[in-house]
């Protein structure tokens, strides 16, 4: 579709909706384009300001686009989709979709395992345990926010500057020859809380995708890591059969 047509069943806002939507897809308008003003969008489609704002209300619901206060309407980036049936790092998986992954490693500490970490990581109660955070990005966009727990006794000598140098996944494999097992994961749909909203750049209240992963090697936990990650930049996606 690329123009209104009056006398259709479609109601005007929607056609005006499958026309930008369709120009996203086809590659027309672009990540962060800013589009037509309601001005330009009425007069090239012979529409009223209603019709276009109705369509905007739409287009903003299904993250297609987003607003700037003073600034207009832009082109929202496109989520990114997690194939759920292999075992899969942030890093590997934002370099497949041609993006530059970072992390900024927030807080990092050594801690005694409480009753909640002791269960979670199959350890004794008081064991020590590496605690730290990480502010995952991509193309210098905040994406995720992971707070991981390490058994120390399998990971001794792991610090900070490793960690804020190197992908987690590829110290466990170069430094410490794990050998992966596999990896369980939950998901829950949750919303952004007031220290999420610092890292994240999104908005308290806004929604998000927490997850809880269990990486084992030999029937062992050797990783627990609760994450947070931001509802508008991941889909994740599974197939049943």
């Amino acid at each position: 579709m690329s123009k209104i047509i009056n006398n259709s069943r479609l109601p005007l806002y929607h056609q005006l909706y499958d026309i930008i939507v369709d120009k996203i897809e086809n590659g027309t308008y672009h990540e962060n384009d800013k589009l037509p003003s309601e001005r330009e969008l009425c007069e090239q489609y012979d529409i009223s300001r209603a019709t276009v704002r109705r369509a905007m209300v739409e287009l903003e619901k299904n993250d297609y686009i987003y607003k700037k206060q003073g600034k207009g309407v832009f082109i929202s980036e496109k989520a990114f989709e997690q194939d759920l049936l292999s075992f899969y790092s942030f890093t590997e998986e934002m370099k497949k979709v041609g993006k530059a992954p970072s992390s900024n490693v927030i807080e990092f500490e050594t801690i005694k395992a409480n009753a909640k970490i002791s269960e979670n990581l199959k350890i004794p109660l008081n064991q020590k345990v590496y605690k730290f955070t990480r502010l995952r990005l991509a193309d210098e966009v905040p994406m995720m926010l992971e707070t991981t727990y390490l058994p120390k006794s399998r990971f001794s000598g792991l610090t900070k500057e490793l960690l804020s140098k190197k992908a987690m996944y590829d110290i466990f494999s170069d430094k410490y020859n794990v050998d992966f097992e596999k990896a369980e994961e939950t998901f829950k749909a949750t919303a952004i809380n007031s220290r999420e909203e610092k890292y994240l750049e999104v908005k308290k209240d806004s929604p998000a995708i927490l997850l809880k992963r269990f990486t084992y090697e030999n029937n062992d936990v050797i990783e627990y890591t609760v994450s947070v990650a931001r509802g508008d930049k991941f889909r994740f996606h599974v197939v049943l059969e």
